[in-house]
């Protein structure tokens, strides 16, 4: 990264010395130290804290989100929001974005620097992001997923069972790289070779050997990705089964999709074969309809309410968000038992459309996890069941404020 403020002050962020959050009886990975600059509604703030549960309230456009979307840059990808890392800049500000934090997994202190430089190129100018861990320039952004691992809960995902199945199968994937890292960029590059075979059957252009060495590498990465979908559905299944009856309904989930199928059938190397020789016998179909038609780009998952053995998508929204939030607490649940370490959770607004008993035992939840879940709200009564087990802030105008007792 070139020597340029925003850059100087990733730098000194990142090779500072952590500081290690409060002690607790169960491992989980926490924020002890959180540092924006620039970014969204932040011209420069922080945020001091230990292994507890984090809350902050204020009024809508505060800056509560803007908070929880720094936090979720510190695993690959665009954030909870997935928007251009352009967009996070602050609207008069120098043009770049720096995220830095101190990260404990319950031995190790890390501290990990995330941000954009100023822009030099003009408007449009594409940048990438730049990744720093205890101070070294790392080669991308998918690094951050061998270290941290955050599970979040947003409004825009209530609508997650009614919606197209590609928000379902991002949802998914989500949750696949906390098992699995690599998942990730399976997916990239599954989705670079699809590209790059659209691209050429649109331009007509009829190069058996470059098409071959495309369709054997959809085939050899779709294959991966589907078994590895499957794996994770297989976890969580058996995780929520493995819950006693409570106040989030179980869900029952299947993963619909032709590789999915083929690979409870045949080994997957003779799955891989068979899809290679598909995807070949299916150019012309393909070429007219300008996309390729099978995939594990066209995979869904499905979901049904256990209980009222009803689908996910004909429940009440109310029984929608209670079937998620199981779900999220399933995964995380999971996750702990698979790497030793809760992650770290996000769930923005997750208390507003809750009944005071679904609220209290989704807190009992955070609690018994250990976990440092991050939780915003327009209402500051909506937590207090969890306000003596947690550490409160008050946002205001890009400003923060610890909310004492």
């Amino acid at each position: 990264m070139a020597d340029t403020p925003m850059a100087n002050t990733m730098v000194s962020e990142a090779n500072a010395a952590p500081t290690r959050p409060q002690e607790t009886s169960r491992k989980a990975l926490s924020l002890s130290r959180l540092r924006v600059t620039d970014f969204r509604s932040y011209d420069h703030a922080g945020l001091d804290l230990d292994a507890r549960p984090v809350v902050l309230t204020g009024e809508n456009g505060a800056g509560k989100t803007n908070l929880l979307e720094a936090v979720s840059l510190l695993v690959p990808g665009r954030g909870l929001r997935a928007v251009p890392f352009s967009e996070l800049c602050r609207k008069h500000g120098a043009g770049g974005w720096a995220v830095a934090a101190d990260v404990f997994d319950g031995q190790t202190d890390m501290r990990i620097g995330t941000g954009i430089e100023p822009q030099e190129g003009g408007a449009g100018e594409t940048r990438t992001r730049q990744v720093r861990i205890d101070g070294q320039v790392q080669s991308s952004a998918g690094v951050l997923a061998e270290y941290v691992r955050i599970v979040w809960l947003t409004p825009a995902m209530d609508r997650l069972f009614v919606e197209a199945a590609s928000g379902r199968r991002r949802f998914l994937d989500r949750l696949v790289m906390g098992f699995d890292p690599s998942h990730g960029t399976r997916v990239n590059a599954y989705e670079r070779a699809m590209r790059d075979r659209n691209r050429l059957l649109a331009d007509n252009v009829r190069d058996t050997s470059w098409l071959g060495a495309l369709e054997a590498g959809m085939a050899e990465h779709g294959v991966a990705i589907a078994a590895t979908r499957l794996d994770c559905v297989a976890r969580l299944k058996g995780a929520i089964e493995a819950t006693q009856e409570g106040a989030f309904p179980k869900a029952m989930l299947a993963l619909e999709g032709g590789l999915e199928s083929d690979l409870s059938n045949a080994v997957a190397v003779d799955v891989e074969d068979q899809f290679a020789r598909h995807l070949c016998e299916m150019r012309n179909r393909d070429q007219g309809a300008g996309r390729a038609l099978d995939g594990p780009h066209r995979s869904d998952l499905l979901v049904r309410h256990e209980a009222k053995d009803m689908e996910a998508d004909k429940c009440s929204t109310g029984e929608q968000k209670a079937l998620l939030i199981g779900m999220i607490l399933a995964n995380a649940r999971l996750l702990t038992r698979h790497t030793g370490l809760a992650p770290i959770l996000l769930l923005d607004e997750v208390a507003a459309h809750l009944d005071r008993d679904r609220r209290a035992a989704l807190f009992d939840e955070i609690t018994a996890l250990g976990a440092q879940a991050w939780m915003t709200g327009t209402d500051r009564s909506l937590f207090e069941a969890i306000e003596p087990r947690a550490q409160c802030f008050h946002v205001e105008a890009g400003r923060i404020h610890a909310v004492k007792d």
